[in-house]
């Protein structure tokens, strides 16, 4: 039997499996990866990648590959209500209500004001493959298609796997120090245990991906979804219409997804002839002929896994965590799961921190997961009071039809519905408006050294979102300037380090960085942002942000998030700063 040694071995060629052998990769952790398909997904599945996750891409030099391909924002700047896409009667094509969405329209000054990077749109099906790309061609990483995981047993110091190659119908015996199960839960957590618990069979959908030119009926470019409400069904029932690119956006979008749901006892959402009739139905084009690429079937829930630490096993993704689609967190934490693993594995690997470092991955990630699962299915069940705002009345068509013409009136009646429903918009705003929710997450327990100080006021409804270096907080980002060009305070936080940033050479914060970095062996980068160095605060940005004073020190952990801050100089600074590493590496640090 063929044989394989690997420090980590990840079974899942999703979007955080790929993810994760690419961080391990860029941060000379060797990898194996096996996924069970012969090859990445047919189906759209997630497609919003938010602010956080560009962030994450581009510490690794694959924002711009991904920017080149995915739609811009001005194309996903809003989301709309309408009643039908196409149709001539009285109540056909009319819109609703339009709201603006993650950093379009409006919103980019706000959006730009906290990040170097916009959302975009990017559907796995294209993401997959392009993270397939670039991990497959790192040295240090093995990409494996095709090949199913058989069964694995641990033991203190590792995992043995056996993987079955099909194209030779072979097993292969893989030992390794880790194993990271990012199979959407298929087969390593039940395996191990793992259970996941939560709200399951909120609703029953079908995803219809397909090529079609829809040019005549969708009149706006810059909506990024279209969500239809009937007087039969809500915005659920009567279906979601989202453009995809991949070269033409709006209304010469080349390929689209609609979902729709059905009734959990309807057997015709299994027959595939059913679904072009509905399709057709619903969207009011009775002679649509789409070339069909593919047709998804999927339950809406939100669950999440009792342990993300098994041994040597760590849980990732929809392994750990699955969401509702609302507000497009579930791949954006899962690559952001694979990111906190990450250097997390390397520091254990390179022996920089001791392997309890690896307990933190679940004290941090496991509650953010929590939240966002929470925030999801509170944004799911908004969508009843949309449709009611708009005046659909389930089990009664003929009273929604009345109510509807009641909205559209040009009378006082007319105008009274239309406030109330934009009152309503102002609660809907938390789907498509979660700034905070995507930039404002932080941990309170893990690998940081707390600093006492009171973490900021989230906002309610998930909008406004506050920069902070409190400890466990995203560092926050300002334009900075160096040797004339212009770059992100998250710009100098490399992937395989840690950096200590400072504004005054002579606080003693510098020496004791080297000092520390010396006797540890962990890699710490000093950087000095003033007006008298290398890297200056041109905009006056980083020192309203910074919260510490020119004698403090900010230390950023190698995943952009703070691990420990000093607010001025300390007349024991390498003793202050290795008890910091100390408590987030899990390790005895001494100088």
């Amino acid at each position: 039997m063929k044989e394989i040694e690997v420090p980590v071995l990840i079974v899942g060629g999703g979007g955080c499996g790929l993810a994760s052998s690419l961080f391990l990769s860029r941060q000379g952790i060797r990898s194996l990866l096996v996924e069970r398909h012969p090859a990445p997904g047919r189906l759209p599945k997630a497609r919003y990648v938010s602010q956080r996750t560009m962030e994450l891409l581009r510490q690794f030099d694959v924002a711009d590959r991904v920017y080149e391909r995915s739609m811009p924002l001005k194309h996903i700047s809003h989301i709309r209500w309408c009643t039908t896409l196409a149709g001539d009667g009285e109540l056909d094509r009319r819109t609703f209500y339009r709201i603006e969405s993650f950093g379009g329209g409006s919103l980019a000054q706000h959006y730009a004001r906290d990040s170097p990077c916009e959302s975009t749109l990017f559907p796995q099906v294209r993401m997959e493959p392009l993270l397939r790309e670039i991990a497959s061609a790192q040295d240090q990483a093995q990409v494996l298609y095709n090949h199913p995981l058989q069964s694995f047993e641990q033991d203190e110091d590792g995992v043995t796997a056996i993987v079955r190659d099909r194209a030779t119908e072979q097993d292969i015996r893989v030992r390794a120090r880790y194993l990271v199960g990012a199979d959407g839960g298929k087969a390593v957590g039940p395996a191990v245990g793992a259970v996941m618990t939560g709200a399951t069979d909120l609703a029953h959908m079908v995803t219809v991906y397909f090529r079609a030119d829809l040019s005549q009926y969708w009149d706006d470019d810059y909506a990024m979804t279209t969500w239809f409400v009937n007087p039969e069904g809500g915005s659920w029932a009567s279906g979601v219409l989202g453009q995809l690119g991949p070269t033409k956006f709006g209304r010469h979008s080349e390929e689209w997804m609609f979902h729709f749901s059905f009734r959990p006892d309807d057997p015709s959402r299994f027959e595939e002839a059913s679904l072009l009739p509905r399709m057709r139905e619903l969207l009011k084009i009775p002679d649509l002929a789409p070339d069909i690429i593919g047709i998804g079937h999927w339950t809406v829930e939100g669950v999440l896994v009792d342990r993300y630490r098994w041994g040597r096993v760590l849980l990732a993704g929809d392994a750990a965590h699955r969401h509702p689609p609302t507000t497009g967190l579930g791949l954006n934490s899962a690559i952001q799961d694979a990111h906190n693993l990450a250097w997390k594995l390397a520091a254990v690997l390179k022996g920089h921190a001791h392997d309890s470092l690896l307990d933190s991955y679940e004290a941090e990630r496991r509650p953010v997961a929590a939240a966002n699962i929470q925030w999801a299915l509170m944004t799911f069940q908004n969508h009843q009071l949309t449709d009611a705002g708009i005046g659909l009345v389930r089990g009664n068509a003929e009273l929604s039809q009345a109510n509807f013409r009641r909205y559209f009136a040009d009378n006082q009646e007319g105008r009274t519905r239309r406030a109330r429903l934009a009152q309503i918009m102002d609660v809907q705003r938390m789907e498509w408006q979660a700034h905070d929710i995507e930039l404002g997450y932080h941990y309170d327990i893990g690998a940081v050294m707390p600093d006492g100080t009171p973490a900021p006021e989230r906002d309610p409804l998930g909008q406004s979102y506050v920069p902070t270096t409190r400890p466990g907080h995203r560092l926050p980002h300002a334009w900075l300037e160096r040797d004339g060009r212009r770059l992100s305070t998250l710009d100098l936080v490399k992937p395989d380090r840690f950096v200590l940033l400072t504004g005054r050479e002579a606080s003693g914060w510098a020496e004791a960085a080297v000092a520390v970095a010396r006797s540890s062996g962990v890699p710490i980068e000093v950087i000095e942002i003033s007006d008298a160095s290398a890297v200056r605060d041109a905009d006056r940005n980083w020192r309203h942000l910074r919260g510490v004073s020119a004698d403090g020190a900010v230390l950023v952990r190698p995943d952009q998030h703070v691990g420990w801050r000093s607010m001025g100089r300390s007349d024991k600074a390498q003793a202050t700063l290795a008890a910091a590493l100390t408590r987030i590496l899990q390790r005895d640090i001494t100088v």
